[in-house]
């Protein structure tokens, strides 16, 4: 703006309109000088603004990459503390399972997190009954583990005992006793001896049982809480008979409650029918096909929950 002031200045002077001050009839060059001027301080203005707004982004990627890097130390630091855990509550599993003479018997466990609330346990008293526990803690992760660690440790030391329901009681008691909040443990036992089966459950799914003689699949329900809620709880216990090629399966409930790509579960009138077509195959095998046709129902669908069986045919 001044040197458009300038240069019509110049020009009134030019054409004799008026009189220029001091004598002086060049003065747009002053008006150059001022717009040089006018200029270098705009550019100075704005090379600091420039210069100050890198600044700023400068320090605000050192800040998010400060940030990241206590993130990643921190995600290292629960990764690895979880994979203790994992390794830990792996390491009370049954390295191999029992071998009894009338009995083959197979395993499955698959977590749906590192440290998954899933359990099995296997205890053969020296008169040859065999007693299997099975279990879902509440949740994962760390807490779950604790749970799975407090019942290795009290089946190690009383899952033999005649009467399930007393089991259970003693555990709800200890668990009550160590404060550990909301947190719960679904439980069954199923003890073997000869062609006798004796089992009682803490909130566990149904036993499903295939009878080799009709070929039909029963489905052995028991409901009760699971453990660590109230206490003396009246928990059933049954007996039944069992034969040379009649088969027993037991899960936590992660493998019926499967989503497909429709939401939906896959629920435990499926697991029978699954069950049915393949119960007359050897324990593995059995797995194999269980788990087969949990990965066709959910597809790309997450694994929500942790998935356990234990396969018992009866030879």
């Amino acid at each position: 703006m001044t040197s458009i002031s300038a240069v019509v200045y110049q020009i009134l002077i030019d054409i004799d309109i008026v009189k220029p001050l001091g004598g002086n009839t060049i003065v747009y060059v002053y008006g150059i000088m001022l717009l040089s001027i006018a200029v270098s301080i705009n550019l100075a203005r704005d090379f600091a603004k420039t210069n100050e707004r890198l600044l700023a982004q400068e320090r605000h990627a050192r800040e998010q990459e400060i940030q990241r890097r206590v993130l990643e130390a921190d995600n290292l630091r629960k990764t690895r503390e979880l994979e203790e855990a994992r390794q830990l509550q792996l390491s009370m599993l049954p390295h191999k399972v029992p071998q009894v003479a009338h009995l083959e018997i197979a395993v499955h466990m698959k977590t749906a997190t590192e440290v998954g609330g899933d359990y099995y346990d296997f205890n053969l008293s020296d008169d040859g009954s065999l007693t299997i526990a099975i279990g879902d803690a509440t949740g994962h992760g760390t807490k779950a583990g604790i749970m799975v660690t407090l019942i290795k440790s009290l089946f190690n030391t009383m899952g033999n005992i005649f009467y399930i329901p007393d089991f259970f009681h003693h555990c709800t008691k200890v668990i009550k006793k160590m404060r550990l909040g909301n947190l719960y443990m679904a439980m069954m036992l199923v003890r073997i001896k000869d062609h006798k089966l004796v089992f009682s459950a803490a909130g566990m799914p149904p036993i499903y049982l295939y009878r080799n003689k009709s070929k039909k699949v029963e489905e052995l329900i028991i409901k009760g809480l699971p453990l660590g809620g109230i206490e003396n709880f009246t928990y059933q216990q049954i007996n039944t008979e069992i034969s040379s090629g009649d088969t027993i399966l037991l899960m936590s409930d992660g493998f019926a409650e499967l989503f497909n790509e429709n939401n939906e579960t896959l629920d435990y009138p499926r697991v029978k029918q699954y069950f049915y077509e393949c119960a007359e195959q050897a324990p593995v095998e059995i797995i194999s096909y269980l788990t087969k046709q949990g990965e066709e129902w959910r597809k790309n669908q997450p694994q929500t929950d942790d998935i356990t069986f234990v396969l018992v045919k009866v030879k």
